[in-house]
C-alpha cells in the first residue's frame, strides 16, 4: 500500500520529497542517498535530486516503501 503525500505547490523536487517523506532527516542528505539507494520515479530508476514530481507520481524505494505524491 502506497504512502500518500500531500504537497500545496505544482511540484515538488525529489531531494525535498525524501525529507517529507521522512526517508532522510536533512535535505543535505539527499545527494548522498540518491547515490547510494535506488529511488524508482513511475517504475524509471532516477538519481537526480531535482527531478520534479506532481500529483499522481509514484515513488518507489526499496526497503524504505512506495509513496504517492497527491494535491493537499
Amino acid at each position: 500500500m502506497d504512502k500518500k503525500i500531500a504537497i500545496e505547490t505544482e511540484y515538488i523536487p525529489l531531494g525535498q520529497f525524501l525529507k517529507l517523506a521522512e526517508v532522510i532527516q536533512t535535505g543535505g542528505m539527499a545527494k548522498w542517498f540518491l547515490s547510494e539507494h535506488e529511488v524508482y520515479v513511475n517504475g524509471v530508476l532516477d538519481q537526480r535530486r531535482g527531478r520534479k514530481l506532481r500529483a499522481g507520481d509514484r515513488v518507489e524505494i526499496p526497503g524504505a516503501g512506495s509513496f504517492e505524491i497527491v494535491d493537499s
